[in-house]
């Protein structure tokens, strides 16, 4: 029984991990980027599915097209909800390519942030980058949790009946 489970670990497994060429840590759920000419912004949300009336934290990134922070940028940003402006935050000065920014969502749904960066395009024009950023309430945790313990007792029941088949067959 021993050396079966090594031939299947050798065998089997093994290769499986080999034929993988690489592994990528998933995306979160509220991050994104876009490019516009030689500059990028990224987004991303801490946690990564933001609470309504909960303070979160919302990083920007801005790089060049080498992938280099920039080190002095102006960013303001604009928050939509239904195609409405709700929120605004006005221009600013920052240092080292990032910005970090504490955010409470009043409302569950979808959210629009707009990204204006100035003076930093040849052409002086101000580069707008568009984000959608997703806020649940407390019932879109549990509807998760739902889901995930679902597919845990699934798989639970799964090895159960094939490890109970197995052993009625080994007697």
């Amino acid at each position: 029984m021993r050396g079966r489970n090594i031939c299947f670990l050798f065998f089997i497994i093994i290769p499986t991990i080999i034929l993988i060429p690489e592994v990528d840590a998933h995306p979160l759920f509220n991050s994104g980027e876009e490019w516009i000419g030689d500059y990028r912004v990224q987004i991303a949300t801490l946690p990564e599915i933001p609470a309504v009336d909960e303070e979160i934290q919302v990083l920007f990134q801005v790089v060049d097209g080498d992938f280099q922070e920039l080190d002095q940028f102006t960013m303001g940003i604009r928050v939509f909800y239904d195609g409405e402006q709700i929120d605004a935050i006005m221009p600013q000065m920052y240092q080292n390519g990032h910005m970090e920014m504490d955010y409470i969502f009043e409302m569950s749904g979808n959210h629009i942030f707009r990204v204006d960066l100035y003076n930093i395009s040849q052409d002086g024009r101000v580069l707008t980058y568009t984000f959608n950023i997703g806020a649940q309430n407390t019932f879109g945790f549990i509807f998760i949790s739902a889901v995930s313990m679902g597919g845990i007792m699934t798989a639970i029941i799964f090895i159960y009946v094939y490890f109970s088949r197995r052993k009625a067959k080994s007697t």
